[in-house]
């Protein structure tokens, strides 16, 4: 399947990739400073329209109503193909624009933390609503974007969210490939071992997330390095100019587009309890990475060393 490397530990998550259960992908979305997309590889059988191309952007202050969950509360209707988004940013708002094409007619709804951005989820599409907000109804399909870094119970985050899946379609986690005990730039896949639980609180809690969702009969998809043309490891290092890392050092990365379709694909199979890997398939060294951000001419800052031995 699609061949990856591992990293060793830096600012960034480890950017793995991989093979049986994995979902190698590089579309039209990759950035046009990597070098020529690659075309998906498929490890189970895919729709035709997986490789369709994605846009989008991202994510959503207290106290105020969620009026459109409640009057979805109070009339008990979901749809067959209705969609719940935990953590509705970047990567949840391109699943959104996906999942509406796939499936014209669905209700989307979009659960944040704060109201800074339902405005412009409505203007999507999205139903908004705030976490915390009570609501009986159960959803077909549940996905799970958010990011650890907003609450001090991960775990328990993703608890409540699979509280709201009814159990039929699909229960799905963007998780990430750091939990991965693999650090010599050697090849990785879905059953190489992960960091032993209690050596890396960061990896604990992703590694704890993820058995509650396999526990609830749901789905993990493990990303490598996401990336768009202004978010990303390289974007990180062109404002830092100087970077105490190894510029010899793998990485594996996915557009956010391309992570979008995987996870789509995914939810669209009604898988149970599995693991997938997500890539582009096309591992590259720090120092590569940078120089192709360098031959794009897209960016006005220049970008000075990697210091690291």
């Amino acid at each position: 399947m699609g061949t990856i490397s591992c990293v060793s530990h830096g600012h960034f998550s480890n950017f793995t990739s991989f093979s049986k259960n994995s979902i190698c992908s590089s579309s039209s979305a990759s950035l046009p400073f990597f070098k020529n997309p690659i075309r998906i590889f498929k490890s189970f059988t895919f729709s035709s329209s997986m490789a369709a191309s994605l846009r989008v952007s991202a994510s959503s202050t207290i106290g105020e109503r969620s009026e459109p969950v409640e009057a979805m509360a109070s009339s008990g209707m979901v749809g067959e193909n209705d969609l719940l988004i935990v953590g509705p940013g970047v990567l949840g708002r391109l699943v959104a624009e996906k999942w509406r094409e796939e499936n014209p007619g669905c209700q989307i709804y979009g659960q944040s933390v704060t109201t800074d951005h339902h405005h412009e989820l409505m203007t999507m599409g999205i139903n908004p609503f705030l976490k915390g907000n009570k609501t009986d109804q159960k959803f077909p399909y549940v996905i799970f974007c958010a990011p650890p870094s907003k609450t001090p119970d991960y775990p328990g985050d993703i608890r409540m969210a699979a509280l709201s899946w009814n159990g039929e379609g699909s229960f799905l986690f963007t998780s990430s490939s750091a939990p991965f005990d693999c650090y010599d730039n050697g090849p990785c896949d879905e059953d190489t071992s992960t960091v032993p639980i209690g050596r890396s609180p960061r990896t604990d809690v992703i590694l704890k997330a993820e058995k509650v969702v396999l526990d609830f009969g749901g789905c993990v998809v493990r990303l490598a390095g996401l990336y768009k043309l202004d978010r990303g490891a390289h974007f990180y290092w062109l404002q830092k100019g100087t970077v105490d890392c190894r510029p010899d050092h793998i990485l594996n990365l996915i557009h956010y587009e391309d992570a979008a379709s995987l996870s789509v694909t995914i939810l669209k199979k009604k898988l149970r309890v599995q693991i997938f890997l997500g890539c582009d398939n096309h591992p590259l060294s720090r120092q590569e990475v940078m120089d192709l951000v360098e031959k794009s001419g897209k960016f006005s800052k220049k970008f000075e060393a990697f210091t690291g031995h």
